[in-house]
């Protein structure tokens, strides 16, 4: 568990004894796939890191729409802003596949933060980077017509999955239209239509980028 946390985003770099301190505090949790993690205003009771699977972060709207915020994988953590706001959690957690999961109750983590502000120090660097991306989801969201958006998030996937030009798709045609604000016909219709004018090439799932100067122009852009 130790070395685990050392290589996970939010701690790495910890000094050892830090790390040994916050594996002393940890429980590993295990949900089958679509199991709630918690819903929105459940208490804040702790965090999590996603030890293995992957985990959907999503919002429902008043008629019933449903919204999806963000996919956590491997390594990442999530629940973790109420947990030092002392609030509830403001959206729904649902495991997509079986998933196994470091759970730091908010108590004890905050007891080691007050004796280790290196802690809080990560955590600041993590929340920002979370911020960046709740900023570019909502100009993406609000700004940019669908493909601009399905030509960010490809790119996103691209420099994510570390693979070059080769990349998979991570969710289902219907969570993937969620996630960019659109429904499952139209997303089809312009991954057809990426294809069609030569900026990928897509095989079920597998995609491969043939024309990454004009994807990055799409995405800067919004509209073919």
């Amino acid at each position: 568990m130790v070395k685990w946390l050392g290589e996970t985003t939010l701690f790495s770099g910890m000094a050892d004894q830090h790390l040994r301190d916050l594996s002393g505090i940890a429980m590993v949790v295990s949900y089958k796939r679509r199991a709630t993690i918690f819903s929105e205003g459940d208490q804040g009771n702790g965090f999590y890191l996603v030890k293995e699977g992957k985990v959907k972060i999503f919002m429902i709207s008043p008629d019933g729409k449903e919204q999806i915020l963000h996919i956590f994988g491997p390594g990442e953590p999530f629940g973790e802003v109420p947990v030092f706001a002392g609030q509830s959690f403001p959206a729904h957690a649902v495991a997509l596949e079986t998933s196994r999961l470091v759970f730091l109750p908010r108590d004890d983590f905050i007891a080691l933060v007050a004796a280790n502000p290196a802690l809080a120090l990560n955590l600041l660097a993590a929340l920002s980077q979370r911020l960046r991306q709740f900023t570019k989801m909502i100009d993406a969201l609000s700004l940019k017509e669908v493909p601009g958006r399905l030509a960010a998030h490809l790119l996103f996937l691209s420099k994510k999955q570390s693979a070059g030009d080769q990349l998979q798709l991570e969710l289902s045609k219907t969570q993937l239209a969620s996630l960019l604000g659109t429904i499952p016909e139209t997303l089809s219709r312009m991954l057809s239509k990426l294809q069609r004018e030569g900026f990928i090439t897509l095989e079920g799932a597998s995609i491969a980028i043939v024309d990454r100067e004009g994807l990055e122009e799409l995405a800067e852009i919004g509209k073919f």
